[in-house]
């Protein structure tokens, strides 16, 4: 819920948008022609019945989602002085933050190559539990990629997310952070990545806002992408940008159920995927883009 100054001196106006960091990454390798699927608690509150029109207009498949009565997570979104997104969550027993392991899906369809997982949803139980079983569960038969995307305003315990970040990287075989994911860890960028590599991540990727992204594997690759320079409207989503991005080239390369085609170019992975986020930078929200939008993309 995007707010902005209103006529009345005390007043906000709100202008709402269906997003959140999963579902952002949804929509963006769904929106660069891949099948996508979702998996939640979706409210039949006025709010879930957007996100599933939404994800039905985006070709999203919500097959796996579980209804449920419980109200919709709002994320209220200001921007600060640069136009940065400045965050409220209102999470209390909402229907995203209350999926059971009861609710997981059971075997999954052999045509399912990646599985990605992200955000708050990973650290607020009893989700966090559930998609920690998940996550091991199909981790060694399947890619799976996570994003811690710490939100300390909804799960203040640092301790909580370092534990969460050291279990769900022994999982996965990508992991993508920002630099202020890092920083609020209390990590640097190499010693992040070192970890990640050690507990068994093939691939690790910093974002470093304006300036680009680093990027280091297991097979040695130590490298560096430069930003690009934008008009900004809000950032909203450039994350969930690259990570999408970054996806849709590995599927694209040769990603396989477990690991990484050998020799990938990583340098023109990370490249594709900060010139995606960019562009999403220049839109309001988390609208991310299509392939053809980012192949034409000229900045």
């Amino acid at each position: 819920m995007f707010t902005a100054p209103s006529s009345d001196p005390h007043g906000i106006s709100i202008d709402g948008h269906v997003g959140g960091s999963p579902l952002n990454v949804a929509l963006g390798l769904a929106r660069m022609g891949n099948h996508s699927r979702f998996f939640t608690r979706v409210s039949t509150d006025m709010f879930g019945r957007r996100i599933a029109g939404f994800m039905k207009a985006n070709n999203i498949d919500s097959t796996p989602c579980v209804e449920t009565r419980q109200n919709t997570t709002l994320a209220m979104i200001g921007l600060k002085e640069d136009n940065s997104a400045d965050y409220v969550f209102y999470t209390d027993s909402t229907a995203d933050c209350s999926v059971t392991v009861d609710d997981l899906p059971g075997t999954l369809d052999p045509a399912v190559r990646v599985i990605h997982f992200g955000s708050y949803s990973t650290v607020i139980e009893p989700t966090a539990t559930a998609l920690a079983t998940l996550a091991a569960r199909e981790g060694t038969d399947r890619f799976v990629s996570y994003d811690p995307n710490l939100r300390t305003m909804i799960e203040p315990d640092i301790e909580i997310w370092r534990a969460r970040v050291a279990a769900m990287t022994k999982a996965a075989a990508f992991v993508k952070a920002s630099d202020e994911d890092v920083a609020q860890l209390g990590a640097t960028p190499d010693s992040f990545a070192a970890d990640a590599l050690a507990n068994g991540v093939d691939l690790v990727c910093v974002t470093l806002g304006m300036d680009g992204a680093l990027v280091f594997s297991a097979e040695g690759t130590e490298l560096r992408v430069p930003g690009i320079s934008v008009q900004v409207a809000d950032t909203v989503g450039a994350g969930d940008t690259f990570q999408a991005a970054c996806l849709h080239w590995l599927g694209a390369q040769g990603l396989t159920r477990k690991g990484l085609a050998r020799g990938a170019d990583m340098a023109a992975m990370a490249g594709f995927a900060v010139k995606a986020a960019a562009l999403t930078c220049t839109r309001r929200g988390a609208d991310l883009p299509t392939l053809a939008d980012i192949e034409s993309f000229a900045p």
